[in-house]
């Protein structure tokens, strides 16, 4: 079965994003900081669409996970930063354009029941209104045999392991001191004991690479 994995970049005081989210600052006050040392790797770039970029670890790092994924779930405002109604939504058509960097089936949590959107490069959006459950169902099936990968934010990957059905974790600490903003681990997460095994720490000038398995 295709393994649940969460990949992502949180500052050294336990925050994914700043505060005072916005669509003009969707990752919040200074939250873009938290990805600095992705923005110049040649993988990276390469996704988006980018040319040049170093080859580097970090370009290692990313190319691997790109690799190991073969489809995505999201929450709705990782998607348009949105909420309601999707013709309310200033930002319905997501943040990407007409050829997103996943390359591959993506399913979006939502309350609100959309058409599936495809894009070009091979993405397809669809949104998934019962739930976390049968959003990673889909995605399995999706998937085949790669993995599938959360994409945040928080909140959703907050749910995914609290339910016990996130496998593995790999954070990117970057060297940043946010002070206030949305925390990866919240006290939500519920009071039973939750174990991980560090399978893998890689180092470079600009980010550690943490790797968990979730003890299941």
């Amino acid at each position: 079965m295709a393994k649940l994995t969460l990949d992502i970049s949180m500052s050294l005081d336990g925050f994914v994003a700043g505060s005072n989210q916005t669509l003009d600052e969707p990752l919040g006050k200074g939250g873009e900081q938290l990805h600095d040392w992705a923005f110049g790797a040649q993988s990276w770039r390469e996704a988006h669409g980018l040319s040049g970029g170093e080859t580097n670890v970090d370009s290692e790092v990313i190319e691997e996970s790109v690799g190991n994924a073969g489809a995505t779930v999201m929450g709705r405002r990782m998607f348009s930063g949105g909420h309601g109604p999707w013709e309310e939504d200033p930002n319905a058509d997501a943040w990407w354009g007409d050829d997103p960097p996943f390359h591959h089936p993506v399913f979006v949590l939502t309350h609100h029941a959309r058409e599936p959107v495809t894009k070009q490069g091979g993405t397809t959006f669809t949104f998934v209104t019962d739930g976390i459950e049968s959003a990673l169902e889909q995605a399995r099936v999706a998937a085949g045999d790669k993995d599938v990968a959360v994409a945040g934010g928080a909140n959703v990957a907050q749910q995914y392991l609290e339910a016990g059905l996130l496998d593995e974790l790999q954070i990117h600490i970057a060297p940043v001191l946010l002070g206030d903003g949305v925390r990866l681990f919240e006290n939500h997460l519920g009071p039973e004991r939750r174990e991980v095994e560090c399978t893998r720490v890689i180092e470079s000038p600009a980010v550690t690479h943490l790797s968990y398995r979730v003890v299941k």
